[in-house]
């Protein structure tokens, strides 16, 4: 079941990506300006407003610094909560539209994980304790320790609670 939640949002983030260009590998070429941004030239930052019981709902938002030329992006990074040995994806938020991104050096996007909280030890929780995310289009992941409690699961118990927002333009 994971593999296909995979290749879906694989498939979904290639396609929001038309104007992606890899610039024939890994040559040391400049991107041409406007290509999708990569992780490796982008800074990250997290910052909470956790939930501060179960039940409650936080808000951790990454935002990403271009510290390179001009890239673009859009859609929505691909998100996955890992708890010891399972590992969920985050759907996207469904209410929201991506918008394409430009982002000159120095300027900043960012996105929301949306959750709600678990009860700790609960069945209907995961003890997730890393998370993973992707930029559309890229198979590079960045990683962040999560420490805002238990994730809450709805349906089957597999799924978190949980969504993730399109990139957004960040700061001025």
């Amino acid at each position: 079941m994971r593999a296909t939640h995979v290749t879906v949002a694989a498939l979904a983030a290639a396609l929001l990506l038309t104007a992606c260009d890899d610039n024939g590998g890994d040559d040391g070429a400049a991107k041409k300006t406007g290509d999708a941004c990569v992780l490796d030239s982008l800074g990250v930052d997290v910052a909470a407003s956790a939930a501060p019981s179960a039940g409650d709902t936080g808000n951790v938002t990454v935002t990403l610094t271009n510290r390179d030329t001009k890239c673009t992006l859009k859609g929505f990074p691909a998100v996955d909560l890992y708890a010891g040995n399972v590992s969920t994806t985050v759907p996207t938020d469904k209410a929201a539209t991506p918008e394409k991104l430009t982002l000159a050096k120095d300027a900043t996007a960012s996105f929301t994980i949306t959750y709600t909280r678990g009860e700790a030890g609960g069945k209907a929780s995961l003890p997730v304790k890393t998370v993973k995310f992707t930029l559309p289009g890229s198979t590079a992941d960045h990683s962040f320790t999560w420490s805002y409690g238990e994730v809450a699961t709805k349906g089957d118990g597999n799924a978190p609670n949980a969504s993730v927002t399109p990139f957004t333009q960040a700061g001025d």
